[in-house]
């Protein structure tokens, strides 16, 4: 079994096994597990599926922030004393997720030490990718900004490699996410499929590993 997997799995074991209050709760596609401005009060953990993280502004238009999946955490600001949420949570495909109350997680963060280090470690690794993110936006085509999103969906690069067909994403979506217009997103994607970098049909979409030819060009 591979590392990162199997450190996922530990991690759910355990979670499961955190006492009373916690809970894992399931949601259908297109389903709001958490809303801008609901109660800062718990933290989650992604069993399976996948859990878009969006904002909304004053005029209603939705910028996405983050998508994530099993073996990831979301809500933690709840631990930071943020009475409430600033994002909303959206399932993106049939999810189950484990919720855990705000100050249950902070008792298993100070008595379990090997618990705590993995919630770091994730904490880190967010950071890093916000950072990554930014110099992206900054510094690279739409085109390459979709091929490194896409790669990254697609789980590239992590040790359980296993999450290379993505669940339906409307190319909105994909077009909130890295910041263009959905008919640039529609003619990257058409180019990519010609070029047998991606394959998809009925609700369903396969990205290979040579879609990282689009990142290594100048």
């Amino acid at each position: 079994m591979k590392v990162k997997r199997k450190r996922a799995l530990e991690a759910d074991v355990f979670l499961r096994s955190a006492g009373a209050g916690t809970t894992v709760a399931t949601y259908k596609r297109a389903q709001v597990i958490f809303s801008q401005g609901d109660a800062s009060d718990s933290v989650f953990y992604v069993q399976k599926g996948a859990v878009k993280l969006s904002v909304l502004s004053q005029g209603g238009k939705e910028a996405v922030v983050a998508v994530l999946g099993p073996g990831d955490f979301f809500g933690e600001r709840a631990l930071t004393g943020h009475p409430v949420r600033l994002e909303v949570a959206t399932a993106m495909n049939p999810t189950a997720v484990l919720i855990i109350p705000k100050q249950q997680m902070i008792q298993r963060l100070h008595e379990e030490h090997d618990f705590s280090d993995r919630f770091i470690t994730h904490m880190l690794a967010r950071n890093i990718r916000i950072e990554q993110d930014l110099v992206d936006q900054l510094f690279n085509s739409s085109e390459k900004r979709l091929a490194r999103m896409l790669l990254l969906l697609a789980r590239y690069g992590k040790p359980d490699e296993q999450q290379v067909v993505l669940p339906r994403i409307s190319q909105e979506t994909l077009a909130e996410m890295i910041g263009t217009t959905r008919s640039r997103v529609s003619f990257f994607m058409n180019k990519f499929k010609k070029l047998g970098f991606i394959e998809y049909g009925r609700g369903s979409l396969k990205v290979n590993h040579s879609l990282l030819t689009i990142l290594m060009h100048d």
